[in-house]
């Protein structure tokens, strides 16, 4: 991610939010063996992987993306996620939407923070817990934000399969906060293939219906290229599946920026 991570009148992103496309075994802090130096985004799809930051590394994605039912003229956004590897298996990202336009005018979206806790159970598997806040700094009204605070807990699975084929799996309660009954769920399914420089990942994603909103459903497509060691870039868009998910066509680009401390 760095999509908001919930959908419509709450936070949905990160795009999150991505698949690791280039990785081939993991362990907490790097996956596959990288160097610390290499990027590893979250983004494009909804979910997020098991991995974490480099320990003292800072790593930022962000994306444009435009979205709508029917047509892609309902929403135009520059959506970001700045994350900081603050130990071994220890990730803290700051996230938002940085500005967004809406019929109802430009501004500000919500913002948020996400505590990741990443650890290896295999050299193909990692588990991680990533739980988030976000706060509604958006007008609700104009239809850039949630209007209120809410939090997610997500339990997350990386697996590289024999196939060569990395699977992500996330699930968890979204909404948290908003008041509404029953409670609201997020699961998510992906799958990336890589090739050298160049990745395809897909994904199926759903919220369940729930804290007064109604269920969604979608799938995901998207390549990625590796212009350098530290730096991704990604294309592609998501098809809602379901009355009132929107459809929406993204671009973005990870950058890893170095060591900050050590």
């Amino acid at each position: 991610m760095c999509f908001p991570k919930f959908p419509r009148g709450s936070r949905l992103g990160g795009v999150r939010g991505a698949v690791a496309l280039c990785v081939t075994v993991c362990f907490p802090g790097v996956a596959g063996g990288q160097s610390p130096r290499a990027a590893n985004p979250e983004r494009p799809t909804f979910a997020t992987h098991a991995y974490v930051v480099a320990r003292g590394y800072l790593e930022l994605e962000q994306g444009v993306r435009v979205q709508g039912t029917g047509d892609l003229s309902e929403a135009t956004a520059w959506d970001y996620n700045l994350k900081i590897g603050l130990a071994r298996r220890v990730q803290l990202a700051c996230f938002g939407t940085g500005l967004i336009r809406t019929a109802a005018g430009t501004g500000l979206g919500d913002v948020g923070t996400t505590l990741k806790l990443s650890s290896a159970v295999s050299t193909r598997t990692t588990l991680a817990l990533a739980s988030s806040v976000s706060f509604p700094t958006g007008d609700a009204s104009a239809g850039r934000g949630a209007g209120r605070t809410q939090g997610a807990l997500l339990a997350v699975a990386s697996v590289d399969t024999p196939w060569k084929i990395h699977v992500d799996l996330n699930v968890g309660p979204v909404a948290l906060g908003s008041g509404g009954s029953p409670l609201r769920w997020f699961h998510s399914v992906g799958a990336a293939i890589s090739s050298g420089r160049y990745g395809l990942t897909s994904e199926a994603y759903g919220y369940s219906a729930g804290a007064g909103q109604p269920a969604q459903w979608g799938a995901l497509a998207a390549v990625t290229l590796r212009l350098a060691q530290w730096v991704v870039l990604d294309a592609g868009g998501s098809v809602g599946l379901w009355r009132d998910t929107p459809d929406l066509a993204f671009v973005g680009l990870t950058t890893n920026l170095g060591r900050v401390f050590r």
